[in-house]
C-alpha cells in the first residue's frame, strides 16, 4: 500500500534544517509528507493533516489584546483555519504541534495565554529544542495512551499557551509550571495538539510513537 499523504502546514519563511525534521518524522513512520503554506496550493484531499509550529497567531481570533511585539502571520492563520474547517469534519486526523496546538483550539472556540511570561509571575524563560521541560499526562487520555507513559520531558519554545479549552476540548497535559501542554477533542477519533515539537526529539520513543500514531490514523483514514 502506499504511503498516506499528510500536509504539514508551515510558513513560507521556515529554515530548510526545520523542515527537514518535519519531513523526516513523517517519512521514517510511513508517510509521504507534503508542505503546506501560504504560497503553495491547497490539495484536493489529505489522508493526514499536521499543523506545525511558528509564528503567534493572531489575538483578534481569540478575542485577545493586540501585542504590538510579537510577529504574526494571518496568511497563514487564513489557511489553517481553512483546512481545519474542510478536514475535521471529514474524520481527518489531525496534530497539532506547539503553534498548531494553540489554532486547533481557537478554531474549536478556545483562548490563548497571548504571553505566559506577563500573566505567569516568576516563571523561568526557557527556550530550548532540547528536553529540559517535565509534562505530566493526564491517565486515560488518548495521549497517555499513544505516549504510553504518564509523564514525559519535552522541549520548550514557546511563548503562547492555551488558555480556555475549545468546545469539546479537554485539557490532558501540562507541564509542573501548570501551563497547558496537550489538548484532545472527546468528539473526533484524532483531533489532538502538543505543545512541544516532538519531530526534534529523533531519538525519543514516546514522541516518535506519536507521529506513528498520526501517520497509522491517517492509513485507516484513507482506507475507509
Amino acid at each position: 500500500m502506499s504511503r498516506p499523504l499528510i500536509g504539514i502546514t508551515t510558513s513560507d519563511r521556515k529554515s530548510r534544517l526545520a523542515w527537514w525534521f518535519d519531513w523526516f518524522a513523517v517519512w521514517r513512520h510511513g508517510g509521504r509528507p507534503l508542505r503546506l503554506s501560504p504560497e503553495r496550493p491547497r490539495p484536493a484531499a489529505l489522508d493526514g493533516l499536521i499543523i506545525g509550529g511558528g509564528d503567534d497567531i493572531q489575538a483578534n481570533l481569540y478575542d485577545a489584546e493586540l501585542q504590538l511585539d510579537v510577529r504574526v502571520d494571518p496568511q497563514r492563520d487564513e489557511l489553517e483555519l481553512a483546512l481545519l474547517k474542510h478536514f475535521i469534519p471529514r474524520g481527518t486526523p489531525v496534530l497539532g504541534i506547539c503553534r498548531g496546538a494553540q489554532l486547533i483550539n481557537v478554531h474549536l472556540g478556545g483562548t490563548l495565554d497571548p504571553d505566559i511570561y506577563t500573566t505567569h509571575e516568576g516563571l523561568k524563560r526557557r527556550r530550548t529544542v532540547l528536553p529540559r521541560k517535565t509534562v505530566d499526562i493526564a491517565e486515560n487520555s488518548r495521549l497517555h495512551e499513544l505516549l504510553g507513559a504518564r509523564w514525559c520531558r519535552v522541549n520548550s519554545l514557546h511563548h503562547q499557551a492555551v488558555n480556555r479549552a475549545g468546545d469539546g476540548v479537554d485539557i490532558v497535559a501540562r507541564d509542573r509550571n501548570g501551563l497547558v501542554q496537550g489538548i484532545e477533542s472527546r468528539h473526533h477519533d484524532f483531533l489532538l495538539g502538543v505543545q512541544w515539537h516532538p519531530e526534534w526529539l529523533i531519538f525519543n520513543r514516546p514522541q516518535q510513537r506519536l507521529v506513528r500514531a498520526l501517520v497509522n490514523a491517517a492509513r485507516a483514514h484513507r482506507a475507509g
